[in-house]
């Protein structure tokens, strides 16, 4: 078994002030950011996933602009649903491996195949994945458009059936929030690099920029072999 990561650690504890010590209860708002982030010694970004996590479970509710707030239902929620949490990572390491081996292929024929509109919306829903990262708002379905528009591309049939398993991925990873903060930098980063070789109609380059943002994705939210098996 691997070793929780510091935000899994964190959200466990933050779990038990709730459950198990009723230092906090169903519908009382969380300290600040920074108050809760030193009375528990860990980093803001730490913090931060670790709330994602448990917001993710339902522990946990996100009202924007108000705060974070404890659950009306967190009593009904067994063991926090860290067997879930565990669930979910799985689903997540078959869902990104598959992606990894078929799309930088989708990408290289999206390259080569796209008429000049396909090309412009593609160009035009990575545009806007990027300015909702630089504004720090929610990117779920601008994520789940800009692949779409690849996959659409292709003009095959048969990857077009796997686009309800990618959207699933998309999602799944950015609403379990594992490593958001990182995982939106390498998004901004890799999706620049995608669109320039879409630009140029260089589709080995496109190939290589699709596999380099699926290992950076998997690496992030450390969904790779070594992780799974618990390394030598």
């Amino acid at each position: 078994m691997n070793k929780p990561s510091l935000s899994q650690q964190t959200a466990r504890r933050l779990y038990n002030l709730i459950a198990a010590e009723k230092k906090l209860a169903p519908g009382e708002k969380l300290p600040n950011e920074l108050e809760l982030s030193q009375e528990m010694g860990v980093s803001r970004a730490t913090l931060r996933e670790s709330i994602r996590e448990l917001a993710a479970q339902g522990v946990l509710e996100v009202r924007r602009g108000r705060g974070t707030f404890v659950s009306q239902r967190v009593e009904e929620i067994n063991d926090f649903g860290f067997s879930a949490l565990d669930r979910v990572r799985g689903q997540l390491r078959d869902l990104f491996e598959l992606r990894a081996v078929f799309e930088p292929e989708m990408a290289a024929l999206a390259c080569r195949r796209a008429t000049r509109e396909e090309l412009a919306d593609i160009l035009a829903q990575g545009g806007r994945v990027a300015a909702l990262i630089r504004n720090g708002e929610d990117r779920t379905q601008a994520d789940r458009e800009f692949h779409a528009a690849i996959v659409r591309a292709t003009h095959n049939e048969f990857m077009a059936r796997l686009l309800p398993v990618i959207s699933q991925a998309v999602e799944t990873a950015i609403v379990s929030g594992q490593h958001g903060d990182r995982l939106a930098e390498h998004t901004l980063r890799d999706h620049a690099l995608l669109m320039e070789f879409f630009e140029k109609r260089d589709p080995e380059g496109a190939r290589h920029a699709m596999a380099v943002h699926m290992r950076h994705a998997m690496d992030e939210m450390e969904l790779g072999q070594d992780n799974v098996k618990g390394g030598a």
